[in-house]
């Protein structure tokens, strides 16, 4: 493996991201006495959990619970901080709209009638034998019914039901949610806290035709005996990272068999009247079950409002760029509160995770009839190449949680190697 200068000595590891799974591996190969190296493209560390400041009061951008908490590691890398994680808030009230206006409470019933018809039909309905998409296990609804029940799964997988496969979200851990007050960004970030990471060094090449890897990125070329991918599936698919040799056709399947939720947030600052609204309100745009939008006002009485969207309705807005984004946000709540209300928005802050470009979509989600994707993706690549995250974290995968496992796994594994 030849060419390039080194820009550090030669390591044991070289670990790609500063996310969850990649801080996480860095921890755990440190304590097992390898030295690895961290590079990060970004200017910060905590990928997909990212606490935003940009507006004054701080938010999550990205991941914001610590979900099935029975079993997350974040609970106690959390209290080994003295980090506090209470319970989720039980909110200030919930209302529903269509098209701006209150929803009849005949419709907002029927809609919370279909909104438990995934979980019913996975109990009933046998896809042992086939995996199937979410929108075809609840088909026999009809078109009128069918699109209400998977609707709210733009809100919590970030795609659309066609695209997403029943047995493996059938697999998903459940449990309790906490949060983190202080941000589950900066909970993510000071457990990265005196670790080798370097910062903007976005990586272009993998070399791996030779005893060890060669990793080429912004700075130069580095040497290691192994290295851990952690990007998103959405980079890897989109080639951001040349392999040499390419990658093996199985793991190639593995990243055909996934693809990448939109889940978007898009937050307003706002400053002046609260027209009487309390806070930690919900409101739910639920007018076009293609396009649902939740917003929590006020959160933590701050002065902020956030929108919550997914699927191709988030990918128009993702796309469109913060502008129109706060455009069309603002022309939603004065729809509901009042035209006084678009006197309040003063800022506002889109990090949309589908354009960019180190993260390409929220994260992954497993298409239909591609349900082994997950653990194929998972599986060494010539003894010396492992991808990690949260897309390889099995019933953990979409969560900073399951990210956290499959790092850790990965950084065993490389323990493991006689170097």
């Amino acid at each position: 493996m030849t060419g390039g200068r080194a820009f550090a000595a030669d390591v044991d590891v070289v670990v790609i991201g500063a996310g969850a799974a990649g801080i996480a591996a860095a921890r755990d190969l440190r304590a097992a006495g390898r030295r690895a190296i961290v590079l990060e493209a970004r200017d910060r560390i905590g990928g997909r959990a990212f606490t935003d400041t940009s507006l004054g009061p701080a938010y999550d951008a990205g991941a914001m619970f610590i979900h099935w908490a029975e079993r997350n590691p974040w609970v106690q890398i959390a209290r080994g901080l003295g980090i506090e994680t209470p319970g989720e808030p039980g909110g200030g009230g919930f209302r529903v709209f269509a098209e701006g206006r209150p929803m009849p409470e005949t419709d907002r019933l029927r809609r919370r009638a279909a909104f438990g018809q995934i979980d019913r039909r996975l109990d009933t309905v046998d896809i042992t034998a086939r995996d199937m998409s979410i929108a075809e296990l609840l088909g026999d609804l009809g078109p009128d019914m069918a699109p209400i029940a998977s609707s709210g799964l733009l809100l919590s997988i970030g795609e659309e039901s066609a695209r997403i496969s029943a047995r493996d979200y059938q697999r998903l851990w459940a449990g309790d949610d906490l949060v983190v007050p202080s941000g589950y960004g900066n909970l993510v970030a000071r457990y990265g806290a005196g670790l080798d990471i370097r910062l903007d060094e976005p990586v272009s090449a993998i070399r791996w035709d030779g005893p060890g890897v060669v990793v080429t990125s912004r700075s130069g070329q580095l040497r290691a005996n192994a290295c851990i991918v952690t990007v998103p599936v959405g980079v890897l698919k989109a080639d951001a990272i040349r392999f040499t040799p390419a990658l093996p056709p199985p793991t190639r399947d593995a990243l055909n068999g996934l693809g990448m939720g939109a889940l978007t947030k898009i937050a307003l600052k706002v400053e002046g009247d609260r027209f009487g609204i309390a806070p930690d309100m919900s409101f739910l745009e639920a007018g076009s079950s293609d396009k649902l939008m939740n917003f929590d006002l006020f959160p933590d009485n701050k002065d902020i409002v956030i929108a919550y969207c997914g699927g191709d309705y988030a990918r128009e807005l993702s796309r469109a760029g913060p502008a129109e984004a706060r455009a069309h946000v603002t022309d939603l709540l004065t729809k509901m509160i009042g035209e006084d209300f678009r006197k309040t928005v003063k800022a506002v802050s889109f990090p949309a995770w589908w354009t960019d470009p180190f993260a390409q979509g929220s994260y992954s989600v497993c298409l239909p009839g591609q349900d082994k994707a997950r653990e194929a993706l998972a599986r060494p690549i010539g003894g010396r190449i492992w991808l990690a995250g949260e897309a390889t974290a099995g019933g953990g995968a979409m969560t900073v949680g399951g990210a956290t496992l499959a790092g850790r796994a990965a950084a065993a594994a490389v323990t493991r190697l006689k170097v």
